[in-house]
């Protein structure tokens, strides 16, 4: 540093950008005998934008925009939190600790505007998996970064060839998930030189063909069931296939809880809406997921909230609901109709015509929820607490419009009408 000082003087900026990204090199002419040469220090670009990671290590993340103040340096792009209290003019660096650095060699980078609803997005990608949107309003600002973070990575491409830096990103990240980039991303990256392209497919071919080997050699998935290696988990499970598992049409641990709760809790205050030490509730979806026998009238689940906060848990981690997607827009249209008839005639035959585990495992425990509202005047249950809790719970939409809290009356409202209606809907009688 006091060298770096000592000479800075005699610095001579080669080249400035333009705009507020203000790209600066300098270059240090030091003298023979020091041991720091020549040298170059870039600063890239610096200012505010709009960012968000969307994946860690391959891991998809949920969005979460903030603004950021992004400094581009050298091979890195470096986040600070946004400087608020002071005015870009007058922030620098040193100021504040970053919160991240990206390091660009072998990144990725192109327009990302399908990926959010906001303009001016794109998205950048490395080698570890990780992925960041970064956004502006201002069109000329965001083109201008998008400008500069691929000049930078087309250099470091040039200067480091992208097998080294796959290889270190393998030692890195003990994966080879980053190698499996998507077809179109790489359309979209600029072509590299033909050596570099070379290095890179041969690294490709290397470790695919190993890990081909390593997958041959496996096991079975039926001969490692069978040592009790592996078990089929219950959480998380398909409906179809777990009931295809075992032989029946509504899940045994439906049928343990459902049980428990009626031996011994329908007179509870709030069954089902109060919420169940969550710990406690982990531990019992391990043990479905791991162990055969399950005795829930042990003292560990003693209480009966957590017996009820693991059934909802396991129909909440259904990949698709107890009611499928493609029932959902048929059955919100149903409960808005207002023909009071014809909308639980409708309503009927669109249960009926569900796939057996769902029509079964709906009917089941409606039928529970339905000895549950008898006890309404002990556990405060009534039809529109049990609707709000499991309307949610048991239906959704394949994809959220944004008409979340929109959809959750009409859940609600069909959850209620089926429970209103229950004989009707899933027996012969006339509406009640």
């Amino acid at each position: 540093t006091a060298k770096f000082n000592a000479f800075a003087k005699d610095a001579v900026i080669l080249h400035r950008g333009k705009s507020c990204c203000g790209a600066v090199m300098l270059k240090f002419n030091l003298p023979s005998h020091s041991s720091l040469c020549s040298f170059f220090y870039l600063l890239h670009s610096s200012g505010l934008l709009n960012k968000t990671k969307i994946a860690e290590g391959g891991r998809k993340l949920r969005k979460n925009w903030s603004p950021s103040w992004v400094v581009l340096v050298g091979n890195s792009l470096v986040f600070f939190k946004d400087p608020k209290s002071q005015t870009p003019s007058s922030w620098k660096p040193g100021n504040s600790r970053p919160e991240s650095s990206v390091d660009l060699r072998g990144a990725k980078l192109h327009w990302a505007n399908e990926l959010s609803s906001k303009k001016n997005v794109f998205k950048l990608r490395t080698v570890t998996g990780n992925e960041f949107l970064l956004q502006s309003e201002t069109d000329s600002l965001i083109r201008e970064w998008y400008s500069t973070i691929q000049n930078v990575i087309d250099r470091l491409d040039r200067e480091n060839p992208l097998d080294n830096v796959l290889l270190y990103s393998l030692r890195r990240a003990g994966s080879v998930e980053m190698l499996d980039q998507s077809g179109d991303e790489d359309d979209r990256r600029p072509s590299l030189p033909r050596s570099t392209s070379n290095l890179e497919n041969t690294e490709r071919k290397r470790v695919k063909t190993r890990l081909k080997k390593l997958i041959l050699k496996r096991p079975p998935l039926q001969a490692l069931q069978e040592k009790g290696l592996i078990k089929d988990q219950v959480f998380g499970c398909s409906l179809e296939m777990l009931c295809e598992r075992e032989r029946s049409t509504v899940p045994r641990f439906v049928r343990l809880c459902t049980e428990a709760v009626e031996r011994r809790g329908l007179e509870t205050d709030g069954i089902y809406r109060v919420s169940g030490n969550l710990a406690v509730i982990q531990k019992l979806r391990f043990l479905v997921n791991h162990e055969e026998k399950l005795n829930l009238d042990e003292s560990e689940w003693e209480d009966i909230h957590v017996i009820t906060g693991a059934l909802k848990l396991f129909f909440r981690e259904l990949p698709e609901p107890l009611v499928p997607y493609g029932f959902f827009t048929d059955i919100v249209e149903t409960v808005k109709m207002s023909d009071y008839m014809d909308k639980i005639d409708r309503l009927k035959c669109l249960v009926l015509n569900m796939p057996p585990p769902n029509h079964d495992t709906l009917q089941f425990m409606c039928r529970h929820l339905k000895r549950v509202l008898e006890q309404s005047e002990t556990n405060r249950m009534t039809t529109q607490n049990i609707g709000i809790v499991f309307g949610p719970t048991l239906m959704r939409p394949e994809r959220d419009n944004g008409n979340m809290a929109v959809n959750m009356v009409y859940q609600n409202q069909a959850v209620e009408l089926i429970l209103t209606e229950f004989d009707h809907i899933f027996g012969t009688r006339g509406l009640s």
